[in-house]
């Protein structure tokens, strides 16, 4: 009897012995996106149904966890507590979500303690002398209104990178709103770029989306490559990134411009970017899901390139 109970004891104690020194099960990273409120034409600026169709790509990967905030920053005050990535996908300017109210602070909280910060499209957009310096030290530039520029060209993207951003992304080309000389931080330290492409004399000479142009200083960079996506990482190991395409939504069929997002915010929570990239399927009925309603402009508005297949 004794000795069957010793027994029982230290089979107790091994299983809680084991418990203590196995390691303990890696938890999801929590990644969150914030769509903004209806904006323009249907079929462009849909931030609900955009942020809805990468958290559907996402959610098929095991190691994240996936929350999407529509139309608006979350009304609940802690909704970006244990974050590890937050993308803002929203409308900017003056008006950009980022900096109402308490928004800042709570952003600057979650930088602090390293949390990955993401804009795409319109959320770049920040005034100089409001939100401009953070934007820069989180996610390594903004748009700064007369300084960059918005003229809807195709751009062309042949070569990437080393970066994990970059894995598994093929050329492409796309036709979207593409943003650009950003007001990066002095000398892009700790900026890297993952999209480059070379505007046209054409592009460059406008019209630009608003104000129309053409800006001297824009004209006068002919021939200079000009930045689209970047990533940039902040000394105390935190992680952003601006992505200035977005405006047209049918452009998340291309299973690259696709990609390189997905790439972009698994990287921002410091996940191990696959090496063929994230590998998702979108079909033409994808993409019809979770369109906001819109008050229908000419036809005109709602073309653009076709969706591509791999």
């Amino acid at each position: 009897m004794i000795q069957t109970k010793l027994v029982q004891a230290v089979l107790v104690m091994a299983v809680v012995l084991s418990a203590i020194v196995a390691p303990a099960a890696e938890q999801p990273k929590r990644i969150v996106f914030i769509a903004g409120k209806p904006s323009h034409g249907p079929g462009q600026h849909e931030y609900n149904a955009g942020c809805l169709l990468l958290k559907q790509c996402l959610d098929k990967l095991p190691q994240v966890q996936v929350t999407v905030y529509t139309s608006g920053w979350p009304t609940n005050a802690g909704a970006l507590d244990g974050a590890d990535a937050v993308v803002i996908f929203a409308d900017g300017g003056p008006k950009n979500i980022a900096i109402q109210e308490d928004h800042l602070a709570v952003l600057a909280a979650l930088a602090k303690r390293g949390g990955g910060i993401g804009c795409m499209h319109y959320a770049l957009e920040v005034p100089k002398d409001n939100g401009g310096v953070e934007f820069q030290e989180w996610i390594g530039g903004y748009y700064e209104t007369l300084f960059s520029c918005n003229p809807f060209f195709e751009a062309t993207f042949d070569r990437f990178p080393d970066h994990p951003i970059a894995r598994g992304v093929k050329p492409f080309s796309v036709k979207d709103e593409w943003y650009f000389n950003m007001r990066f931080r002095p000398d892009m330290k700790g900026v890297t770029p993952i999209l480059v492409t070379k505007p046209s004399d054409a592009v460059r000479k406008g019209p630009y989306s608003n104000p129309r142009g053409p800006y001297d200083h824009i004209v006068a960079a002919s021939g200079r490559e000009e930045v689209l996506l970047w990533a940039a990482e902040r000394p105390d190991g935190g992680r952003g990134a601006g992505f200035s395409g977005g405006h047209y939504h049918t452009n998340w069929g291309d299973p690259n411009f696709r990609k390189v997002v997905l790439n972009t915010v698994l990287w921002l929570a410091k996940l191990e970017v696959p090496p063929n990239g994230v590998e998702s399927d979108v079909t033409a009925d994808d993409l019809k899901k979770n369109l906001d309603v819109k008050v229908r402009k000419p036809a005109a508005t709602l073309t653009n390139a076709p969706l591509q297949k791999p």
